[in-house]
């Protein structure tokens, strides 16, 4: 089982390297929440599967439990809020949509690699919190960004904001603070969820 968990692993981070690797010829892509927590949870899962095939030292449950959260997140994201990929302009491979595997596809294996593969009961009680520091970080990334290069992209028109739900210029800063302010419930929500979760499983990995 040990092999079985370890190649799932590097599979996931596959998908996640092979998902992102636009960003590296097109850096405003950076920008996107998706790319930079796909990125992370790419290395994890990479130092996770080395470690599970070579019985070395396993990522940290605290990062472990963070790139969980934000794969939720990310998957949510991609199935209720972004509108579909169009496979003419999406790069495939394998004839999968590189979006697809970043969005939904990686997202969906770290969920079941957390549920199955992962040792539990390791979470303490501030990582709750600890894990949502990173979403005010990347607002006001975002915010520095556009307002240092207003026409950067990635966006249509080379707007500098990645998704229109926190686009301050077609907002306002009333519904930029209105459509924050929900989205942190639901970071709240996620991540409190995560945090029950991880700690009402068994201890003992079920596939570990």
């Amino acid at each position: 089982m040990r092999f079985i968990a370890a190649l799932w692993r590097l599979a996931i981070a596959g998908f996640c390297f092979v998902g992102t690797y636009e960003a590296w010829s097109k850096p405003q892509y950076w920008v996107y929440f998706t790319f930079q927590t796909g990125l992370v949870l790419g290395v994890v899962m990479l130092w996770a599967g080395a470690a599970t095939l070579l019985k070395g030292i396993q990522p940290p449950a605290w990062l472990k439990g963070c790139v969980t959260l934000y794969a939720i997140v990310t998957a949510l994201v991609a199935f209720f809020l972004m509108p579909p990929d169009n496979p003419a302009y999406v790069p495939q491979v394998i004839g999968i949509m590189t979006n697809t595997m970043l969005h939904k596809i990686a997202p969906i294996m770290a969920v079941i690699d957390f549920l199955l593969f992962d040792s539990h009961r390791r979470f303490r009680w501030h990582y709750m919190f600890s894990w949502l520091l990173y979403f005010p970080l990347y607002l006001a990334f975002v915010l520095i960004r556009a307002a240092l290069w207003p026409n950067s992209g990635p966006a249509a028109g080379g707007s500098p904001y990645p998704y229109e739900f926190i686009n301050l210029n077609a907002l306002g800063w009333q519904g930029f603070a209105v459509s924050c302010g929900k989205l942190a419930l639901a970071f709240v929500v996620l991540s409190f969820a995560v945090w029950v979760i991880g700690r009402a499983l068994p201890k003992k990995a079920f596939l570990g």
